[in-house]
């Protein structure tokens, strides 16, 4: 497989790329035997400082939500149940039940609106920033299964959609929001499912949680899903590239991509079955930037922090066109030798994962099957 000749380059000129993050992140956790336990943001932001890859110019610190802006979606009475519970740490449980909080793996726990207000935040703050065009890597963006009233999978408030609507609000009428998450994009499908502006697509592992995103589910016509089988490697992930994403976005010609690049395909993470390598989900970000003059790349899913540091550092580099060491410096290397992590389904790193940013190309065979939702899927059009 080789790149359609000619690929587009609607990138805008002389806009460097952006990152927003914040220091909350830094010490903040879901809890001790949560997948969310770990540290990420944090680790990303050490590493390309450590590395010099970003500066005062490149670097911006992300602001915390107001409720008037998560209301932009989210139920005025679900914000305050979470302003609630952050203030005093529990909640009835009437509350609880209804609002999904205290529940089904989203704890409360002392950051509980801050943290993802300030995730809301930098995605609101973001897509103002890229209104006139340019890159914006949000490593804490991503929250993509959060509803209108409650949370869900992790997510509190949903940044991707505040993040689009902010695009939206700015004058743009074709938005594109491509998932390569393992799990199903709902909450953003859901949002957007009957709004011709905003096409989205998820790709993600079958029968995984939230087990929705069929690929006959189109939602009310703006949405496209490609389930995929356990066990993709880094060549079918630049099938569904070549095949599929890339003809999508020159067929919609979208104003803005917002890229959810969670990396919870990683083969060493342990709430999926996936077998990629950070290259090929580079490929992806490196690629689909290209194909919009305003891009808004946002992490997501990923639990084990060695995968999830060395990935999205490189998401940074890869759309700064910046060249990856072949060994990383020893300040950068001792960043991922002091994480303190065990999981029982975690692959524990051997040392190239310390010493080097980019993994070997986990490829493999362009399973039938991959081949076939490909096919079927590109049947739907845009």
């Amino acid at each position: 497989m080789t790149l359609p000749e000619n690929l587009p380059d609607y990138r805008t000129p002389d806009t460097s790329p952006r990152m927003i993050a914040a220091e909350i992140y830094r010490g903040s956790s879901y809890g001790p035997k949560h997948p969310l336990a770990i540290p990420r943001v944090s680790l990303v932001v050490d590493m390309v400082h450590a590395l010099g890859w970003v500066d005062g110019s490149s670097y911006v610190t992300g602001p915390v939500a107001t409720a008037e802006q998560l209301t932009r979606f989210h139920d005025p009475d679900y914000v305050r149940a979470v302003m609630q519970a952050e203030r005093d740490q529990i909640l009835p449980e009437d509350m609880m039940v209804k609002f999904g909080l205290g529940k089904n793996g989203n704890p409360i726990y002392p950051e509980i609106f801050r943290r993802p207000a300030t995730a809301a935040g930098s995605s609101i703050l973001a897509a103002k920033m890229i209104a006139k065009g340019g890159i914006v890597h949000h490593p804490a963006g991503g929250t993509h299964h959060g509803l209108r009233d409650r949370a869900s999978g992790f997510c509190y408030f949903n940044d991707p959609v505040l993040g689009i609507y902010a695009l939206l609000d700015s004058g743009l009428d074709r938005v594109l929001y491509v998932d390569i998450d393992a799990h199903h994009g709902d909450g953003v499908q859901i949002a957007f499912a009957e709004d011709d502006r905003v096409l989205t697509v998820s790709m993600h592992q079958e029968d995984l949680w939230p087990k929705t995103g069929a690929i006959d589910d189109i939602a009310g016509g703006m949405a496209r899903n490609l389930p995929m089988p356990a066990g993709m490697n880094d060549d079918e992930m630049r099938y569904v590239l070549y095949e599929y994403l890339i003809p999508l976005a020159l067929s919609f010609a979208p104003q803005a991509i917002v890229l959810q690049c969670g990396c919870d395909t990683l083969a060493e993470d342990p709430l999926s079955k996936q077998l990629l390598g950070n290259q090929s989900i580079w490929e992806v970000v490196g690629t689909m930037t290209k194909l919009a003059p305003r891009s808004l790349v946002l992490g997501g899913g990923g639990y084990s922090p060695y995968g999830v540091a060395r990935c999205w550092s490189g998401v940074w580099a890869t759309i700064n066109g910046i060249e990856i060491p072949a060994v990383l410096p020893i300040t950068v290397e001792n960043i991922l030798r002091v994480i303190k992590w065990t999981h029982s389904r975690g692959r524990q790193p051997d040392d190239t994962m310390f010493t080097t940013l980019c993994d070997p190309w986990r490829g493999g065979t362009i399973r039938e099957d991959t081949r076939e939702r490909v096919r079927r899927l590109r049947g739907y059009g845009v």
